[in-house]
């Protein structure tokens, strides 16, 4: 079996509630997550913005890295992100800004793409539609640039000079706008999708004030645990729960495996679970280094940025200090 080496771990952490969990306990155990993972050795933990899902209360990504930042000492904190069709790209640099003023040196910033889950939502939000969101991405992104940089329009304060590290989270497209404009990369979906996302970004990149050369970072819900069944159940909840959001419209707070009627689902529920967790990574500690060996190699990336949402709080625990052995 071959060895991992030169490799990095870090974590995003949606603040995904569980059952047995109130919305306040789950915000609250996130530091606890960052702080578990840091003595690990692990590089960064990263946070999500979800609007209006029962499931997600983590809804304010640069809100709630300040509380972690303030609750770590060493990990690189940040956003897994930021989604820029949500706010004004002026909003986000003073966001960015304050961070960086904060906790020196410890900021990294992941911007997304994605819009309001619903139309509700997104009339919430006060968005347009979605088609024009998506295509004035580029222009957003470029503005907001422009206002860290201390080239904007108007200046925003705290200024961040630059400093901080900015990341596109990226499919081939948004890979493309990170190379333009010479940010970093955090891809993510099935490993075909990301090779393909990562080679033109390098092929692509032009260096900026922000990034001297190309940095990229590979998403997978990853789980190690000492069986393959147990790897493969800490990671079945999020699966399944995604799979019933397709039928009822709900992401719900996630129950571990055990709690799990699967017996109810319709043939094809259970073939779409299966091919969700195809394009995970869970096994053993041997299984899990041979994976992510093959899967550096491809990709040619040196850290992982583990995404899964896993309830069962003990056993990602475990598999998070399983791979670190693998470091």
């Amino acid at each position: 079996m071959g060895t991992v080496v030169l490799m990095r771990f870090s974590v995003l952490d949606r603040a995904a509630g569980t059952h047995h969990e109130s919305h306040d306990e789950t915000l609250r155990s996130v530091a606890n997550h960052a702080q578990h993972v840091e003595k690990l050795g692990f590089s960064r933990f990263l946070v999500a913005e979800h609007h209006g899902v029962p499931g997600i209360p983590g809804s304010q990504p640069a809100q709630l890295a300040t509380y972690v930042a303030a609750h770590t000492s060493t990990i690189r904190v940040g956003t897994g992100g930021i989604m820029v069709p949500n706010h004004p790209p002026y909003l986000i640099a003073e966001q960015i800004g304050l961070l960086q003023s904060l906790f020196p040196n410890r900021i990294d910033i992941g911007l997304g793409s994605s819009v309001g889950f619903t139309k509700p939502v997104r009339e919430a939000l006060r968005q347009g539609e979605p088609i024009e969101l998506k295509a004035r991405l580029e222009d957003d992104v470029e503005e907001l640039l422009g206002y860290l940089a201390g080239t904007g329009a108007v200046s925003s304060f705290p200024a961040d000079n630059a400093r901080t590290p900015i990341y596109m989270l990226a499919g081939y497209r948004s890979a493309l706008t990170a190379a333009k404009h010479g940010i970093g990369v955090i891809t993510g979906g099935p490993l075909s999708t990301q090779a393909d996302a990562i080679k033109a970004y390098r092929d692509n990149f032009t260096p900026s004030e922000f990034l001297d050369e190309p940095s990229a970072i590979a998403s997978l819900n990853i789980a190690v645990a000492d069986t393959t069944e147990k790897a493969r159940n800490l990671l079945l909840p999020e699966a399944h729960s995604q799979v019933l959001s397709r039928s009822t419209g709900v992401f719900d707070e996630l129950r571990v495996a055990a709690d799990l009627d699967l017996d109810s689902l319709t043939a094809q529920q259970k073939k779409r679970i299966d091919e969700s967790l195809a394009h995970t990574v869970y096994g053993t500690k041997d299984e899990v280094a041979a994976m992510l060996d093959d899967a550096a190699q491809n990709l040619s990336v040196e850290e992982f940025l583990v995404t899964g949402d896993i309830p069962d709080r003990e056993g990602r625990s475990y598999s998070e200090e399983l791979l670190m052995h693998l470091m």
